[in-house]
């Protein structure tokens, strides 16, 4: 699998940052609720690309680290869940 540069990787993708070799974004929703919501469909979309998120969330914020261990690095998994993370909250 290909391993892409974080920094660049990012480019295309709103509010995320690139790090050594992980992109990572801070969701922000109006209350827990919505906050879960979308962690329950990122968790469905996820299981079917068997590639999942390190998350973290408390209340309305839910804290996202992508990266493809397998790789050691990013790779187009990560950005294709990174955008249907940004489709889920729009």
């Amino acid at each position: 699998m290909e391993r892409l540069n974080p920094k660049d990787a990012v480019n295309d993708l709103t509010g995320w940052t690139g790090g050594d070799d992980f992109i990572t974004k801070v969701f922000k929703f109006d209350d827990f609720a919505a906050a879960f919501g979308f962690m329950t469909q990122i968790a469905i979309i996820a299981d079917k690309m068997d590639h999942h998120p390190e998350w973290f969330n408390v209340y309305n914020r839910v804290d996202v680290t992508l990266t493809t261990h397998d790789a050691g690095g990013v790779t187009h998994k990560d950005i294709a869940l990174a955008k249907a993370m940004e489709k889920a909250a729009a």
